[in-house]
């Protein structure tokens, strides 16, 4: 069967809400995975397995992983599904330690974000790859699937969440996965060192709710860290007239997002 063209590719994402892309960076995985070998001792940090270890910003701490979002294979793909104007939102760096249960990363009502996963060990449906619901994202899979029923779900159907009916999607280091944030998706039975790494990117705002959202994103997925502004040197100080089309929004409604958080937190 023939490579699906780009509107083909486009109209999948939005009816099913992922992509998996095999082999895309499969050329660069050994300087990937070294540079993501490279941000924890240079912060400090050493996972141990008992919990998740995660860096928030993690893709800016090093110049090797921003040029990610240069590469023409996946700059392509993203521009094809958010337009050539689209927000890099950030990033988060993780080693994984056991399940994650079902759940959805946002639920905006102008539905503008999504996530590029790449996992850098072999993972497959029994040992903690990616699984998602197909077509979850949609406004008829927000009223149908709910969060916390599946997670109930040895109560409500007397299985176990892994036990669900849902999309495994397995991975080899190189393979890109593009979800929805608004997808629901989780993972079982992984190992207590998985490597994984995330960016995440949104339709530049251009109505009241696209804006809306944006600013409440940045209250949500950045200050909730302690930040102070949107991206890291890394990802600013070398970066070409074409990665700041990407990183030129998102400042500009900072200082709402920040307005946002204190407010939100005052009245709690």
């Amino acid at each position: 069967m023939s490579k699906p063209t780009p509107a083909q590719q486009r109209a999948f994402f939005e009816s099913f809400g992922f992509l998996k892309l095999p082999g895309l960076l499969k050329p660069e995985i050994a300087t990937i995975i070294s540079e993501f070998e490279a941000v924890f001792p240079q912060l400090g940090l050493k996972h141990d397995g008992t919990k998740r270890t995660m860096i928030v910003p993690f893709v800016d701490q090093r110049p090797g992983l921003c040029a990610l979002l240069d590469h023409p294979a996946l700059n392509a793909t993203i521009c094809n599904l958010l337009g050539d104007d689209f927000n890099y939102m950030g990033s988060d760096g993780n080693y994984y330690s056991g399940e994650s249960t079902w759940h959805r990363d946002s639920v905006t009502g102008s539905n503008s974000y999504i996530k590029a996963a790449l996992y850098l060990d072999s993972v497959t449906k029994d040992t903690g790859c990616l699984r998602v619901i197909p077509g979850s994202h949609t406004d008829l899979g927000l009223r149908t699937w709910k969060d916390e029923t599946l997670r109930d779900s040895e109560n409500q159907w007397g299985l176990h969440q892994r036990d669900l009916p849902a999309q495994p999607l397995e991975s080899e280091p190189g393979d890109v996965l593009i979800f929805n944030h608004r997808l629901l998706h989780a993972s079982f039975g992984g190992g207590k060192a998985r490597r994984m790494f995330t960016m995440n990117l949104g339709r530049r705002a251009k109505t009241a709710t696209e804006i809306d959202d944006l600013i409440a994103y940045g209250d949500h997925h950045f200050y909730h860290y302690g930040l102070r502004t949107p991206y890291g040197k890394a990802m600013t100080d070398q970066a070409s007239p074409e990665r700041m089309r990407h990183l030129s929004q998102l400042p500009q409604f900072w200082d709402a997002s920040v307005a946002r958080n204190k407010a939100r937190l005052a009245n709690v």
